[in-house]
């Protein structure tokens, strides 16, 4: 009887080995991750797809266990996040608050935000509340984990406790810390968005597809975040198997330009495609004058190849940053290679102006159209090459 209770105690009712207790603990964290993106991300705070009710209470149930989060107080925050992003009134800003603060204390800046009771009034709208959601997922929020800890005792005996350690700070630290700390200060940029967002990594895989944070924030309710062909987002390879299970329904996915081929008058559609667009716009125009900038600055001679490389640099940052709306400025490069940079003149300068189109959102479909058309005459008018076809793409538009 003792060594039955010492067994038991030591390795649970499942006597798996050490490989095979780690193995279940990371497929347990990745549903986690999972039923976070899916669920709590793109179907309930932005609202990008629609969940089977099977499905919804399964992703429920298993976020009371190992997280104890309750739906409409994650779906508050997030949306406050976005409301106010870079701001002091933001829950989790590394910007306002420090990359260390966020990226190590996330999860404490989660929980001060979500017992904001004006913030759960104004931006927990729409999210379920039914009985189990009143009479126990967000009455009780601590018995699922306290249930987790006690199956995990069971199944792998007193290791279970490190393995339910492992997955109480599982989303804390890679929700709250890594997508919402480095999310917004370290990685790539795809789009030049108001915000601090960037994309850590291409490979979506780990967070489930949240690594893309620029392009969701460019995007904001898309259920697919990856944009480019070089982009892999795991959440959306998970969604459409739910779709394809008749478990999901998805009601947006990121916009992207459907050019007709042979058309060349620039109408309403044409504007409403670019209206549509206008992330992919703006970061399509970047890469086409950043070409046409390379290509002038080869034949600057009076400047190193190493100082070539950091103006290049700075210009790519600036022209997919969008610096120029935030200060007003239109000569990202120094004076000395500005007066000698004609092609980086007449590109910042339109730079600012296709991008005021959206801008001025008082103006009826009439004068955004007018304005649109004078952009691509001037390009097209510039004599630079990569602007001119650029123009010519943008008509195509429809």
């Amino acid at each position: 009887m003792f060594s039955t209770s010492l067994a038991f105690f030591s390795h649970g009712l499942s006597a798996f080995p050490w490989w095979k207790v780690l193995l279940v603990t990371l497929m347990s964290t990745h549903v986690t991750i999972i039923s976070v993106t899916v669920y709590l991300h793109r179907c309930q705070a932005h609202r990008a797809l629609d969940l089977h009710p099977l499905a919804s209470h399964f992703f429920r149930f298993w976020l009371w266990m190992t997280t104890g989060m309750v739906t409409g107080e994650w779906t508050a925050v997030h949306r406050k996040h976005h409301a106010k992003c870079e701001t002091h009134e933001d829950p989790h800003s590394p910007q306002i608050s420090g990359i260390w603060q966020v990226l190590l204390g996330g999860a404490e800046l989660y929980r001060i935000e979500a017992r904001n009771e004006e913030t759960r009034r104004k931006f927990g709208h729409g999210t379920p509340d039914d009985w189990p959601e009143r009479n126990l997922y967000g009455k009780y929020p601590n018995l699922g984990v306290s249930l987790l800890m006690v199956i995990d005792v069971a199944l792998f005996g007193v290791v279970g406790l490190s393995v339910w350690a492992l997955q109480m700070m599982w989303i804390p630290f890679w929700a709250g810390g890594v997508v919402n700390g480095l999310g917004h200060f370290w990685g790539y940029r795809n789009f030049g968005t108001p915000d601090a967002s960037t994309n850590v990594i291409p490979l979506g895989i780990l967070i489930g597809g949240e690594e893309l944070h620029n392009n969701h924030h460019a995007y904001a309710i898309s259920a697919k975040l990856s944009n480019r062909w070089y982009e892999f987002d795991i959440g959306w390879m998970y969604i459409r198997i739910l779709s394809a299970l008749g478990l999901a329904t998805v009601r947006n996915a990121a916009p992207g330009p459907h050019p007709v081929k042979g058309k060349t008058i620039l109408d309403d559609e044409t504007l409403q495609a670019v209206l549509r667009n206008r992330c992919e716009v703006m970061a399509s125009y970047a890469r086409t004058a950043e070409r046409a900038y390379r290509r002038e600055l080869l034949h600057v001679m009076h400047i190193s190849r190493r100082e070539r490389a950091v103006l290049m640099r700075g210009i790519r940052d600036w022209f997919r940053d969008g610096q120029a709306e935030h200060d007003g400025t239109c000569q990202p490069a120094p004076m000395r290679l500005y007066d000698n940079a004609p092609t980086l003149r007449v590109c910042a300068e339109l730079r600012v102006d296709l991008s005021a189109i959206w801008e001025r959102s008082n103006r009826s479909r009439g004068q955004l159209l007018c304005q649109l058309q004078d952009w691509c005459r001037r390009a097209e008018q510039s004599r630079i090459d990569a602007l001119r076809e650029f123009s010519l793409r943008l008509r195509r538009y429809g």
